[in-house]
């Protein structure tokens, strides 16, 4: 169909394990000892979020990302118990399936997270077409591993899938293929939006590879920076987004294109690629703030401000409802959906966020929950893995004053105690009123209950 300027086009890159200390625009690149030129660009084109904020690590904030809601109602978790599927039920209603039901033609080229057989691939749950892996990075590394057996593990691969035909598999994913699969999905974005360009209104979702362990470069970015591989995949990261910024400009297309970069989660915490979360404490897989908040920059030349920083709290689960809201598209009617239209804040019409906190799950466990200038936890883990710590009175910190979350200020600002409980109470209480849909849960399930109301549970906004 024609495009009308009705309908934008969206293209949106998801990085990988992308701290929020690791781009000069927010404090790191030449630092880092890799220089984030292309990016850096697009921030100063358009609004650089400071307080975005995601879910604990890859399949949560996806699962969110796609649905509008949060995993713990989605079942979509990082661990679902050994033998069951994973990722999102068929019953769950993607983003892209809302833009391909308004016309759009969609594609994804990269990682998926959230399904790895017929009826949970890309190709099925709303995109025209899909390059990419099913499931993680680290899986490139089996095949050297230690008394690795393709007998009794299967072998990883790249795959491709075409909506309406079964995927097949492409490329053995080892560790060369690592190396090469950015540039792939690159050129592969940078097609798939010249074939478009100016006849058929798309929204393209590239999330990357990179900076997910194994964190090494492409081979024509392997010693450019003389700082190491995590470096040099941070600065190949850069080139592979200037990639499709220019594809965009080239096409003609760029007024007409909504262009949103971002990550999934916090730094990289495995060693030797151990990346930054700069002023924050943490990595992902806690709820520090150095897990929570990561980079966003949106650039939409003459609608989205340019130049314009914001400290204002958004979420990862707000991107579904903005973007309908923005394309015209149907947002579910009949499942609580956690994200709020965002639109009026991202268009500079209005000075604050259309949220004031939300709740931090990791998998079924409430960890945190955010309010404003505060934070308050439930659970104590500031590193992954380092052995959780449940609280008989849980931690307040104010994190303009301490963003480091060093100082308990239950004593001296203990007001805020009453309003993030009652956040935390009315999300609970909406999960008590709509079940949430069991980890591993096969692909007949349906939730128990049908919401009548059009509007959603508001009860993690305020």
């Amino acid at each position: 169909m024609p495009q009308t300027k009705q309908q934008p086009n969206v293209v949106l890159i998801l990085a990988d394990n992308l701290g929020w200390g690791e781009l000069g625009c927010y404090g790191g690149g030449a630092i880092r000892g890799a220089p984030t030129p292309r990016i850096d660009a697009l921030a100063a084109q358009g609004t650089q979020f400071m307080n975005f904020n995601v879910e604990s690590d890859c399949v949560p904030t996806r699962s969110a990302l796609m649905t509008g809601r949060h995993p713990v109602r989605t079942g979509a978790m990082q661990s679902v118990p050994a033998g069951l599927p994973q990722g999102l039920i068929p019953w769950e209603r993607t983003l892209a399936e809302a833009f391909s039901a308004q016309g759009y033609a969609t594609a994804m080229y990269g990682k998926w997270h959230l399904g790895d057989k017929e009826g949970r691939y890309p190709k099925d749950k709303g995109f025209d077409e899909w390059y990419g892996i099913p499931r993680t990075t680290n899986e490139s590394m089996f095949m050297d591993a230690v008394g690795f057996d393709p007998e009794v593990v299967e072998v990883p691969y790249v795959m491709e899938g075409y909506k309406g035909q079964r995927a097949e598999k492409r490329e053995l994913y080892d560790l060369e293929m690592r190396r090469r699969i950015d540039e792939v999905l690159t050129r592969r974005s940078c097609d798939f939006i010249n074939r478009h360009a100016g006849k058929t209104p798309f929204f393209l979702y590239v999330p990357l590879t990179q900076l997910h362990f194994p964190t090494i470069p492409h081979r024509d970015y392997e010693g450019r920076t003389g700082k190491g591989d995590f470096a040099d995949s941070l600065v190949e990261m850069d080139a592979r987004v200037g990639q499709i910024i220019d594809a965009v400009q080239d096409g003609g297309i760029a007024d007409d294109t909504v262009f949103i970069f971002a990550s999934d989660n916090g730094p990289e915490y495995r060693r030797p690629w151990r990346g930054s979360a700069g002023m924050w404490t943490g990595t992902y897989h806690t709820a520090m703030e150095g897990a929570l908040r990561v980079p966003l920059i949106v650039r939409w030349p003459g609608k989205v401000p340019a130049g314009r920083q914001t400290n204002e709290i958004i979420h990862v689960v707000d991107m579904f409802p903005t973007l309908a809201r923005i394309a015209g598209l149907e947002v579910p009617a009949d499942r609580p959906i956690d994200g709020v239209d965002q639109s009026a804040f991202l268009l500079g019409q209005q000075e604050k966020s259309a949220r004031e906190g939300f709740v931090y799950y990791i998998k079924t466990e409430l960890r945190a929950a955010k309010w404003r200038d505060w934070k308050m936890h439930f659970v104590w883990e500031v590193e992954p893995n380092a052995g959780a710590n449940h609280l008989e009175t849980p931690y307040v910190f104010n994190i303009v004053q301490d963003p480091k979350e060093e100082s308990d200020v239950n004593t001296t600002q203990g007001w805020v105690r009453g309003p993030i409980r009652r956040l935390v109470n009315a999300f609970q209480d909406s999960l008590k009123r709509h079940p949430p849909v069991p980890p591993g849960a096969p692909d007949d399930y349906v939730p128990s209950y049908i919401m009548t109301s059009p509007t959603a549970d508001r009860v993690d906004r305020e």
